[in-house]
């Protein structure tokens, strides 16, 4: 029964138990209950300003800070505003809705519009007047030089156009027909693909000087990266070399690929380091020699890629590579004493596998073997650079020139294509304007 009524003393002492458990129970919850209004209380005080700590729940507020200025990149990402040309003003005259005049105001905003006005063929007539001298009776005419004519030789057209029609063939790879499309829908001038041609020799023959001086500050340099690559000169195969410093570039073309090339051009006297990839030709030449690691490198990826087995041994190559590299003592006993412990790294590397006829890398052993003492001159003398990249990366240009044109057609295209090369090559190493730099030698006087 509920009410207890008939129920057993046993029953009953049970019923007592049940309803103590449960008082037990209400008054921790109630207990509960009444400290969580006493924390709720703190924090409703503390958000009327009693307090000063804000609740575990409530973003605290950042205090204010000074404007700190703004920090000054060296280089900005957006293009800036430069000063105008032309300002043009836009207004309103009348307004839209009661048809009032409208006056002053001011510039709400701007915006910038960056133009190329087309450039117009400007045709000079010189016309030498001559005239008689009464006393003597002798005709007198004048004379003017190139630069106050504007023009070199016998050509027509002037030194900007010579130059714009010499610099869009070599460094900007452009081919005979598609500048004379240029001249002719920009400029309204037509020039036919011969008269392209003789003015790109007048350039060439005007940098003989240029060229000569070139070839001569590349012998003097501490450090001269080689290399060459197939050309072809009227269907026949050819190779055209290159020689390249940080700051000149000098190019050749001939019908060979012999050491007597190479050594035409350094002669007996060069003092230099010779930076080169593993080709024979070099090998006799005067002056130190720094073998590319380049090629070395990727030959052995290569290697690794077809014989998994000669992963370590290629690591270990590379580790000891570099090593050279990060070596940064600059005392010269250092980089000396630094540039021969690496060189018996490799020695030990190397020699268990280059008489092996069964292993993999026997080749590229015998090779870092026989080249060990060319292959750290970067680390003894610090101005020459451990690969000839420099060099490779002056020639992608003209291999890329070769297959869209197919090469130069005659033995003077050749010479005029070089001479270009190597002109327009050492301007750009030295940041200089190649449009300005090509009308001041063609405008240069004559040596006399």
């Amino acid at each position: 029964m509920e009410d207890g009524a008939g129920a057993s003393r046993e029953e009953l002492l049970a019923i007592i138990d049940a309803l103590r458990a449960q008082l037990v129970a209400l008054l921790a919850e109630v207990e509960a209950l009444q400290t969580r209004v006493s924390e709720l209380e703190a924090e409703n005080a503390q958000l009327r300003g009693k307090g000063s700590t804000p609740p575990s729940w409530v973003k605290a507020h950042r205090p204010k800070r000074a404007k700190q200025p703004r920090k000054h990149r060296h280089q900005a990402f957006v293009r800036r505003r430069e000063p105008p040309t032309e300002i043009r003003e836009h207004a309103v005259e009348t307004c839209p809705d009661c048809g009032r005049q409208l006056t002053g105001g001011s510039v709400h905003r701007s915006r910038q519009v960056i133009e190329i006005i087309p450039a117009q063929v400007q045709i000079v007539e010189h016309q030498f007047i001559g005239r008689r001298c009464g006393v003597c009776g002798k005709r007198v005419l004048p004379q003017r030089s190139a630069a106050e004519l504007g023009v070199v030789g016998k050509h027509r057209f002037g030194v900007n156009i010579q130059s714009l029609a010499a610099l869009l063939h070599i460094s900007y790879r452009l081919p005979i027909s598609m500048i004379r499309r240029f001249f002719r829908e920009v400029h309204g001038l037509q020039i036919s693909a011969g008269e392209i041609v003789a003015l790109a020799e007048g350039v060439a023959a005007a940098g003989t000087d240029e060229v000569e001086a070139i070839r001569t500050a590349v012998l003097a340099s501490s450090a001269v990266c080689s290399d060459e690559t197939g050309w072809r000169e009227a269907g026949r195969n050819g190779y055209l070399w290159g020689f390249a410093t940080s700051t000149h570039r000098y190019f050749r073309y001939r019908h060979s690929r012999a050491r007597a090339v190479a050594e035409g051009v350094f002669g007996e006297g060069f003092a230099g380091t010779i930076v080169s990839d593993f080709y024979s030709a070099y090998n006799q030449l005067p002056g130190g020699h720094q073998r590319c690691w380049a090629h070395l490198l990727r030959d052995l990826h290569q290697l690794r890629e077809e014989h998994a087995e000669v992963t370590e041994w290629v690591e270990a190559i590379h580790t000891v590579y570099q090593q050279a590299t990060s070596f940064t003592d600059p005392r010269q006993k250092a980089r000396r004493q630094a540039a021969a412990r690496f060189e018996r790294e490799l020695a030990r590397l190397a020699r268990p596998h280059r008489k092996r006829a069964d292993a993999p890398q026997r080749v590229l052993a015998e090779r870092i073997y026989r080249f060990r003492g060319e292959l750290f001159t970067f680390v003894a003398d610090p101005r020459v650079p451990a690969t000839n990249n420099l060099v490779e990366r002056s020639l992608r240009p003209p291999v890329i020139a070769r297959k869209i044109s197919g090469g130069t057609r005659s033995e003077a295209g050749s010479q005029t294509r070089t001479s270009l090369m190597s002109i327009f090559g050492t301007w750009a190493a030295q940041n200089k304007d190649l449009l300005a730099s090509c009308k001041a030698l063609l405008l240069r006087p004559a040596p006399t």
